[in-house]
């Protein structure tokens, strides 16, 4: 298989990667069949089909510029090339259009070495590739220490190598692919060569890995705040309610206005298999630069946090901001569908849905109706579905309750006993003492309402009592039972 020449075309494509600058004359198809070190006096004796290269720091005089490309014309030459940094005359350069003389300046670059250089490009073998390579590789890395953007390290890399390299956003890549351009494991690209070479092959892998780190620290530095804010707003909603007041500052320095307006929403995983699986770890990371590059551009203020494996989305705005809570699940809805997309078919993804809320508290209030929202509808069998939250009557009481972790555990520890009967049957005990005690301890309208006989509810009632050892004729006890049972049945709807 015969190998293409090298040609002026080509020189000129590889022009900054040896240093050249071209000056005049023609940049054709011309074949470079040699290169050879020259006098600027003696070109009478070279090869047609040579590039020379004329020696000498120092720019010839005029007239022996003249007659070196006459001599290059008469003789076939491929082109000259001045070891200098040439000034061509305007004569010489009319001159070197007419005779068909390409010529090119090399200023501040050995001869030897770009002879070398340049017979390595004429054989077009390995050593060429690696120097190609090589040099690729070493121009990115400065511009990766310089600039540090995409496009300059793409820049520096494309003219070193004579190829052009591009990022293509392609986030089906693996990570391990060595063109393969991640944030973390989080793949969104490849570096692609418009003609891939062995070159190319040398380079690429290093691009890639610079373009990585390049996108992972622009990524850091754009999104920095909205992650410190979204660290904040995991704490404020796992805290107690006596420190609430205490986020109000530190969200101002922020840039989290607390008294504002916010609507949450609620995503949770759950796997078909194993309801108690943790979802699969490549997913957050993927599904979080998703869900800031969507919401990036919007004129609401957005916050995202992941406690574990669900994900809250909080929005604030001005209050009373017109479809607050429909723009929110316009985003959360879309956010959904890529969670899906990335968990696969072995996932669902839940959304519930808070209501517009005021202030430090508010945050907690929506956070929490959405939360059992989801939790709710996944309860329920409703799973990968979008649920609103009901705050009507009791229930936005009992979701005030629920958002204070102290009120929580103290209304589980009421509880507690029944745990040791098993989740399932655990359940059952609680929804039997919830609507015995919402019937006034009446067993003929609890077991209505169950469907049982009167005695089943009584027999069930005894165990229950003998488990919680508590005094349910006590006004105050009866109601902190059936308060507890009510917030417990809350996610199981």
């Amino acid at each position: 298989m015969l190998m293409a020449q090298y040609s002026i075309e080509d020189l000129r494509t590889d022009a900054e990667r040896l240093g050249l600058r071209h000056q005049a004359g023609p940049v054709d198809d011309r074949a470079i069949e040699r290169v050879d070190l020259v006098a600027v006096d003696g070109l009478s004796s070279t090869a047609a089909g040579t590039l020379v290269i004329i020696t000498g720091d120092e720019q010839p005089p005029p007239f022996r510029i003249d007659v070196a490309l006459r001599q290059a014309s008469a003789r076939g030459l491929a082109g000259v090339v001045f070891a200098s940094d040439l000034a061509l005359p305007e004569t010489a350069a009319v001159l070197a259009g007419r005779a068909g003389v390409p010529v090119f300046a090399a200023p501040g670059t050995k001869a030897a070495d770009l002879a070398k250089a340049i017979d390595r490009a004429i054989a077009g073998g390995a050593s060429e590739a690696m120097m190609r390579g090589a040099l690729a590789v070493e121009r990115a890395t400065a511009a990766a220490a310089s600039d540090g953007t995409i496009d300059a390290i793409l820049a520096a890399a494309s003219a070193a190598l004579g190829i052009e390299v591009a990022l293509v956003e392609d986030p089906s890549v693996s990570w391990s692919q060595s063109d393969a351009v991640c944030i973390g494991e989080v793949p969104i690209g490849r570096v692609v060569a418009s003609s891939p070479d062995a070159a190319t092959g040398v380079a690429v892998p290093v691009i890639a890995s610079l373009l990585s780190r390049a996108v992972q620290r622009s990524t850091r530095d754009r999104y920095a705040s909205t992650q410190s804010r979204a660290d904040l707003l995991i704490e404020l909603v796992l805290a107690e309610s006596s420190r609430v007041e205490g986020f109000v500052g530190q969200a101002a320095r922020l840039g989290l206005p607390l008294q504002q307006s916010h609507v949450a929403a609620w995503l949770a995983p759950t796997s078909a298999a194993d309801p108690q699986a943790r979802a699969p770890r490549t997913v957050q990371p993927a599904l979080e630069l998703f869900a800031l590059q969507l919401v990036e551009a919007r004129d609401e203020m957005w916050h995202l946090a992941f406690l574990q494996d669900d994900l809250m989305l909080v929005c604030t705005e001005e209050h009373g901001a017109a479809d607050h809570q429909r723009r929110v699940r316009e985003v959360a809805v879309r956010i959904q569908e890529q969670a899906q997309v990335l968990g696969g078919p072995g996932w669902a993804y839940t959304l519930g849905l808070g209501t517009p809320q005021l202030g430090a508290i508010g945050v907690r209030q929506s956070a929490a109706e959405a939360r059992i929202a989801a939790e709710s509808a996944i309860a329920a069998g409703r799973l990968g579905g979008v649920e609103l939250t009901d705050v009507t009557g009791l229930r936005r009481v009992l979701l005030d309750v629920y958002a204070s972790p102290i009120s929580r555990d103290l209304l589980h520890d009421i509880l507690h006993p029944l745990d040791a009967l098993g989740p399932e049957r655990a359940l059952t005990a609680v929804r039997t003492l919830q609507v015995y005690l919402a019937h006034g301890s009446s067993l003929v309208h609890a077991g209505r309402e169950l469907m049982m006989h009167p005695n089943g509810v009584g027999y069930r009632m005894r165990q229950i009592r003998e488990r919680l050892d508590v005094d349910l004729d006590d006004p105050d006890t009866r109601f902190a039972v059936e308060l507890a049972c009510r917030v417990r049945l809350l996610g199981a709807v």
